[in-house]
């Protein structure tokens, strides 16, 4: 496919300014089937997978519809995961940066009620979340989603699997019936065709065919025995040296224990699954983001909606029985024109479902054997930073530049030698390099008089430990 430029759109000269400031010049294919038929105003159902490029399709739409003088909803759009709210509500932010006063308000679980209701009432444009805590609030009377132009159902396959669509549907019947909407997803069955077809109204229909899409990612196969699995993971760790990568298991006790075994062989490693509570869950996510944490072990259930940039690999350390749910892993890795790597491992009794992902690809895959001289050149690399955690965010008016200035001032790190910070509510996240973060933690919080785990940020004491993996 031909690239199309961003600037044949009928956009407004702000928002195609912003989008060369940010790089994006050429369309996705995705976005470029999308994006006519949605600035027309018609309703739309598209095909593609995370990480093509679909949140800038349906951000540009409803913002090229939205009126910054209304402090109204005039744009919602549903998520599955508290995870991909938060990244569809980063995008949609940065989109907007110059479109004036345009307020993004994400309403997911994990935040107070009368916290968002409180939000909600100096008045916001654009709201992203999850169906049960919206329906939450739309029980409450705290949202009026009468003024909503554009509706956008993001994953509606993973939502509905996960049991979301009464919620969806209360959510719909609450919305103008004279409405756009725009459903993304990334397959689209007769079921969730029977089930949505009420929500739209002569919808174009967009597909990108995520096997092409998937033509730069290298897919390796290797067989290995079943209790061998745990070491061989290790072993293509050492081989391939990707920067991070993102490893699948199907049970939650393997994914405890390859995450244990990594770590055993001194990898960085974090396990992600459904026992996590929920604050847990987001500080892995900080961890692996910020590269605090190169291995991120994780099940399938817990991956949902999770959308990791510049992943260096997928390893799949165990073959999912489904076909379709194994396009989903190997889609992690390769995104935004990117190559990528997959590496799937295989046990003996396995190799039928591996027959199941040729017919699907309807392709042959490619079997590799395990590199034992690459393996034992390299040894297990430690993950390049660390995290500093502070108990202190937002609420606290704390801003990156606070923390930034307090570890380049009075502890004297250069600014390379800081990484990403993040500032949640009551919570902030800084990475340090490996190397410095211990003696950067102790000239913190030397001197307090509460003890080693406070230290003087701006002129107020804050508890805060280090993380390390």
């Amino acid at each position: 496919m031909t690239p199309v430029s961003f600037a044949t759109l009928p956009l407004n000269a702000t928002l195609l300014a912003n989008l060369a400031t940010l790089g994006y010049h050429q369309m996705t294919p995705i976005q470029a089937g999308s994006l006519p038929p949605i600035l027309e105003g018609r309703d739309l159902i598209a095909q593609a997978r995370t990480g093509s490029g679909k949140t800038a399709a349906f951000g540009l739409g409803l913002l090229h519809r939205l009126d910054p003088a209304r402090p109204v909803i005039q744009a919602l759009v549903l998520c599955p995961t508290r995870e991909l709210a938060d990244q569809v509500a980063g995008e949609i932010r940065r989109l907007a940066r110059g479109e004036g006063n345009i307020r993004v308000l994400t309403l997911t679980g994990g935040t107070p009620l009368r916290a968002q209701a409180a939000s909600l009432e100096h008045g916001v444009q654009i709201v992203v979340g999850t169906p049960g805590r919206i329906r939450d609030h739309l029980g409450r009377g705290t949202v009026d989603f009468t003024q909503v132009q554009t509706l956008v159902l993001d994953e509606a396959d993973r939502m509905t699997d996960m049991g979301f669509y009464d919620e969806i549907a209360d959510i719909v019947r609450a919305c103008p019936v004279e409405r756009q909407t725009l459903l993304f997803s990334a397959t689209y069955p007769d079921d969730i065709r029977e089930a949505t077809q009420g929500f739209l109204r002569r919808p174009a229909e967009v597909v990108v065919d995520a096997q092409a899409a998937d033509g730069r990612i290298d897919q390796r196969f290797f067989e290995v025995g079943f209790d061998e699995r745990d070491a061989a993971v290790g072993r293509l760790l050492r081989q391939f040296q990707p920067v991070s990568a993102l490893v699948f298991c199907n049970t939650r006790a393997h994914c405890r224990e390859l995450a244990e075994s990594l770590r055993v062989q001194g990898f960085s490693a974090l396990a992600l699954h459904g026992d996590l509570e929920q604050r847990e869950r987001d500080e892995i996510l900080v961890l692996f983001a910020n590269r605090s944490c190169s291995v991120l072990v994780a099940t399938d259930v817990a991956a949902r909606g999770l959308d990791i940039a510049h992943l260096g690999a997928v390893i799949i350390a165990d073959v999912s029985r489904d076909p379709e749910v194994h396009v989903h892993r190997v889609g992690r890795t390769g995104r935004a024109g990117e190559s990528g790597l997959a590496l799937t491992l295989c046990a003996p009794n396995e190799k039928k479902w591996v027959s199941l992902i040729e017919e699907y690809q309807n392709a042959p895959v490619q079997w590799h054997a395990l590199d034992d001289r690459g393996a034992g050149s390299a040894e297990a690399a430690p993950a390049p930073m660390v995290t500093l955690c502070i108990l202190g965010g937002r609420k606290d008016k704390l801003r990156p530049g606070d923390v930034l200035g307090a570890l380049t001032g009075s502890v004297g790190l250069s600014k390379e030698q800081v990484g990403k910070i993040t500032v949640g509510d009551q919570t902030t996240y800084v990475a340090v390099n490996r190397d410095v973060a211990a003696e950067a933690f102790r000239r913190l919080t030397d001197g307090s008089p509460t003890g080693r785990d406070v230290g003087v940020i701006k002129g107020r004491r804050f508890r805060m430990r280090l993380t390390v993996v």
